[in-house]
């Protein structure tokens, strides 16, 4: 759902929540939640993603991407404009810096926000915060590299779905991350121009809307990639690229998850594009209202699909889910993170425990994001299925971990 201008990240966090059933109350931004500590930390607290499991060192660069033909539908007289990270195995991390986790400009509108509500300005160096990857490595393209793309939650940004992505390019994968400009909040493309929101999305038709144009954002990259394999250069100012970056993409293997709005996105972009193979919806109600489910529900899919959710949300509570559920008749499996919440499946899994150390969160706070599963279990848990999930049906690599509960990952279940 889309925010006014004036309203603040953390309301875009809690309207990310759902898609059609009420939404939870945004946090105070103008001073520290109630019941944290009233005396400013030593220094601003910096957290600090986990470190990535693959063998491969990871590779990063950002395209700027101008659809011409189609106009933005949330402002008049725009051509559609698009911010994306990908993400890659590299030959070599030598010489090239560690970019920033936030861009400069989203991470000054972070501190001024009061940290999405959780702290106060100043509480959190969101600004020094640095990724597992680095910038314009050569990309190893070696075989081939399967492809997976991201989408965010309502009004979250591409960003808080880092460790996930260098998790997987770890692994072999390229993954690009995408911010759905004038509903994420903020984007910032190059020379520091920030977009923010410009109406709120409060109508089952404006909901509509907004899904049809993440489908179309989403399509789009897949034509740039496409180009990009072919040798163009896609980015819209012509940056350099890394070398062997296009060579790398094997866009005969694609897949595609995201939280939230982004699970939505998913789902219903395989149900219209068939270049996309296998999906994943993290905790993304598929429905408009509660009487009016998306097209992907009511229809189901074909091709392999995972829904990831909480004991909140699962196929056997969750009316969209179970319409999709019935009609899919490709692979499906259904895993409940039981202990967790809604922001449990993007980094505020890793962030907010960080800031709670130092700012003292609420715990009624702590629980409405991220619920009470343990952190270091529900990363390490997330990072398996999600990798053997691509590894299953992008690779074909037999992956058992899909196929009956693991001792090593409890916090899981799987829903029949």
């Amino acid at each position: 759902m889309r925010l006014h201008a004036g309203v603040t990240a953390t309301a875009a966090l809690a309207l990310s929540l759902t898609l059609g059933a009420g939404t939870a109350s945004s946090l105070p931004t103008s001073s520290p939640p109630a019941g944290s500590s009233a005396s400013a930390p030593a220094g601003p607290v910096r957290p600090a993603l986990p470190a990535p499991t693959g063998r491969h060192p990871v590779g990063t660069t950002e395209l700027h991407l101008v659809d011409r033909d189609r106009p933005d539908p949330w402002l008049t007289g725009r051509d559609r404009e698009l911010m994306v990270s990908v993400w890659y195995p590299a030959r070599t991390t030598s010489g090239h810096p560690r970019p920033p986790y936030l861009r400069p400009g989203v991470a000054r509108f972070a501190d001024e926000s009061g940290s999405f509500g959780l702290a106060r300005p100043g509480d959190v160096d969101w600004a020094g915060i640095r990724t597992a990857a680095v910038t314009s490595a050569p990309a190893d393209h070696r075989g081939g590299r399967p492809v997976v793309l991201y989408s965010p939650g309502l009004g979250v940004p591409r960003a808080f779905g880092t460790s996930t992505a260098v998790e997987l390019a770890s692994r072999g994968y390229v993954v690009v991350t995408v911010d759905h400009t004038h509903e994420t909040d903020p984007v910032e493309f190059p020379g520091g121009r920030l977009e923010r929101p410009a109406e709120p999305i409060d109508t089952v038709a404006e909901r509509r809307t907004a899904i049809r144009t993440r489908v179309a954002d989403i399509r789009f990259v897949l034509d740039r990639l496409e180009a990009l394999r072919a040798g163009a250069n896609p980015d819209a100012g012509g940056r350099r690229l890394p070398r062997g970056l296009g060579r790398a993409l094997d866009l005969d293997r694609i897949g595609m998850y995201g939280h939230s709005a982004g699970g939505i996105t998913s789902a219903e972009t395989m149900r219209v594009d068939d270049r996309v193979d296998a999906g994943v919806d993290m905790d993304g109600t598929l429905q408009y209202s509660d009487e009016e489910f998306l097209p992907v529900a009511r229809e189901g899919l074909d091709r392999p699909f995972m829904l990831m959710g909480t004991a909140q949300q699962t196929h056997a509570n969750t009316p969209s889910w179970q319409s999709f559920w019935d009609r899919s008749t490709g692979w499906k499996r259904d895993l409940s993170l039981e202990r967790g919440g809604h922001f449990s499946y993007t980094d505020f899994q890793t962030h907010l425990p960080a800031l709670d150390a130092h700012l003292d969160i609420p715990a009624e706070t702590r629980e409405m994001y991220i619920g009470t599963v343990d952190a270091a279990r529900s990363t390490a848990a997330q990072r398996a299925y999600l990798t053997a999930f691509f590894d299953r049906h992008l690779r074909d690599r037999p992956r058992p971990l899909l196929d009956a509960p693991s001792p090593a990952h409890p916090d899981i279940r799987f829903v029949p």
